[in-house]
């Protein structure tokens, strides 16, 4: 089920123009994603959508590509559409950062894209989100929200992030 063999994995440089290409699909895809899973009640908090392509740029074409993605998606949503709200960016910015570092890393370091090395991503920077969540807002409550209402976005960006990068993006 998991054969690692058949993907290719790329890390792009700042001076190409496919990392602006590749960082823009997954901008748009980090843009319909949350629209659509706001549609549902609290789906946003659920579903945690702005994270999905976030994984599977960083993990599929590198640290830049993950980068550009987390930074310029919750800021083009939020200027757009007014989710996530302003005074919620930092953390969600810095959870992406940490999401793009850590897949990036977890991608370079195994060569392929195991259902373990997705949820140890996953979990990595949750947990390590979390805790500055908790440092910048004082809050164990804010800080611990995505475990508690969020656990199913994680699946989805593990399970899902796993099976997009294996199956979609084959090359």
């Amino acid at each position: 089920m998991e054969n690692n063999t058949a993907i290719r994995l790329y890390s792009l440089g700042w001076r190409e123009v496919r990392t602006y290409m590749f960082a823009l699909l997954f901008i748009i895809g980090n843009i319909v994603l949350p629209q659509l899973c706001h549609l549902i009640p609290q789906g946003g908090l659920i579903l945690l959508p702005i994270y999905f392509f976030t994984l599977v740029a960083a993990y599929k074409f590198g640290f830049r590509v993950g980068l550009l993605t987390a930074v310029l998606s919750p800021l083009i949503n939020s200027a757009l559409f007014g989710m996530p709200p302003a005074a919620a960016l930092p953390i969600i910015m810095i959870k992406g950062v940490l999401l793009a570092g850590a897949a990036a890393w977890m991608a370079n370091r195994s060569k392929g894209a195991s259902l373990l090395a997705l949820i140890a991503v996953v979990l990595g920077y949750q947990l390590v989100g979390g805790l500055i969540e908790w440092a910048m807002t004082g809050s164990l409550a804010s800080a611990l929200q995505d475990w508690k209402l969020g656990w199913p976005g994680m699946l989805l960006q593990a399970f899902g992030g796993w099976l997009v990068i294996n199956l979609m993006l084959r090359k």
